[in-house]
């Protein structure tokens, strides 16, 4: 039987305080409906609709690249209306539909497979995944009757003071059958004290009408979690990067510890890799098998080959070769290709440049927009002169070339193969392979320097 999921993703989400749409903010490196989307495609839901409202286009673009459908509920009067705007994109549609709210994240799709298996099973109109928590405070209980059967949903709002006390709440999540289940939510009042509509209403909608109500409890009441405020958020998002780290921990990767070290859902790290404490690994970065990541390192998009090590450094969007190290205290901006066999040392600034295998930037030093060699030295203090005031330009060094510290390369400028550049050098010209680069001032000592000086400062006094 076909499936179809609606996500309610409507709200601005007031107790956020952001400019952003709440199912926006992000979690371990994704939007927050990212998770929801997956949760119900992985429950085995071929056409996904998220409705949405403040910030449309934004969450429409986002759910468009997760090939979810997006329908605008323009006026945001409640749930059962926010569910009433997919039906043009449902029309004659048969099946079931699964509805679930778009800030739940912590859902997984192995729990919604059960309640839509569940709901199947019954023969219901709809089946309801409730849960019992200690707190409830803040969602709808369900109110049943002493034979145990599904009487209503009582918002915080509008229970009285026995039903607040039920620890049993709905979770938002519903599966449905789609016959009659439109013409059910045109049936719903709207609610005296909130003039809203209210999705839970349909319970008692369908039980006048003499159509049955099920329900199925969630395993672990944590799946329930919705995220409406920072706080709230923070706390889904330690969850999440705990549940990340336990993943890779399984998978034979070493974190010293997961307090302390954040990697993203979207990362890859490969086997016996150890990550130190304040490592933040982001974005879809690559990290291969045996690197020694941190103390203090931030991945951002990055790629690493086998046995690379950074600590206290910064890598973005860029990719590091095998047995190359990085850091202490290196920055590698975007778009560094980096070889094998490299060492990136203590402040080092590397932006837009390739590094040839064997190459050695050691420290104090800015490569940018720089095509260096195999087995250069790069002494301390380097500069990569490349910008002119409107226009970056290119250093090439060849392999084998031996930069001495302090010098600066006035880009455009080619410093051939085995070339030497002498220490304090500002190089203008192409420097021939094999060949010395000198360009500096001869010394000159002045004699009795300090003694001529003391003589000239009694006379001013």
């Amino acid at each position: 039987m076909a499936l179809a999921a609606v996500v309610l993703a409507a709200g601005k989400g007031t107790r956020m305080k952001s400019r952003h749409p709440k199912v926006l903010h992000r979690l371990g490196g994704r939007p927050i409906v990212q998770y929801v989307v997956e949760a119900v495609r992985e429950a085995g839901a071929q056409r996904v609709i998220v409705v949405t409202g403040y910030g449309h286009e934004a969450v429409a673009a986002v759910v468009g690249e997760l090939g979810a459908e997006a329908v605008l509920q323009e006026q945001q009067l409640g749930t059962a209306h926010a569910l009433l705007q997919a039906e043009r994109v449902l029309a004659g549609f048969r099946g079931d539909v699964l509805v679930v709210c778009g800030d739940t994240p912590l859902l997984r799709g192995e729990t919604l497979s059960r309640l839509v298996a569940q709901h199947r099973a019954s023969g219901a109109a709809v089946t309801v995944l409730t849960a019992i928590l200690e707190n409830p405070r803040g969602y709808g209980r369900v109110v049943r009757d002493a034979a145990g059967r599904i009487l209503r949903i009582v918002e915080q709002a509008d229970g009285s003071p026995e039903e607040l006390a039920i620890r049993e709440i709905n979770t938002g999540v519903f599966c449905f059958a789609a016959d009659g289940l439109f013409a059910a939510l045109r049936e719903i009042p709207s609610s005296s004290q909130q003039g809203e509509y209210y999705l839970t209403d349909i319970l008692s909608v369908y039980l006048q009408n003499g159509r049955s109500v099920s329900s199925v409890p969630v395993e672990d009441p944590v799946e329930a979690y919705g995220i409406n405020d920072r706080r709230q958020l923070a706390a889904a998002e330690k969850l999440i990067r705990r549940a990340i780290l336990d993943y890779w921990m399984n998978a034979g990767v070493t974190v010293i510890d997961p307090d302390s070290t954040y990697v993203d859902r979207e990362a890859r790290i490969g086997p016996d890799t150890v990550i130190h404490p304040l490592t933040i690994i982001e974005g879809d970065s690559v990290i291969g098998a045996e690197c020694v990541l941190g103390p203090g390192a931030r991945l951002i998009r990055a790629r690493l080959g086998d046995r690379v090590s950074v600590q206290y450094a910064v890598v973005v969007e860029s990719r590091i070769g095998e047995r190359s190290t990085v850091g202490p205290f290196a920055y590698v901006r975007p778009g560094c290709e980096i070889g094998a066999g490299v060492r990136i040392g203590d402040f080092v600034e590397l932006k837009k440049s390739v590094v040839g295998a064997g190459s050695k930037v050691p420290h104090l030093s800015y490569v940018g927009d720089a095509v260096i060699g195999e087995k250069v030295n790069i002494g301390a203090g380097v500069i990569t002169c490349n910008y002119d005031g409107e226009k970056k330009w290119t250093t090439v060094i060849e392999d084998g070339a031996f930069i001495g510290s302090n010098a600066n390369l006035v880009a455009p400028v080619t410093v051939g193969r085995g070339a030497y550049i002498g220490a304090g050098s500002t190089i203008r010209r192409d420097v021939p392979s094999g060949a010395l680069g000198v360009a500096r001032s001869d010394q000159k000592n002045i004699p009795d320097w300090e003694t001529l000086r003391k003589k000239k400062a009694r006379k001013t006094t």
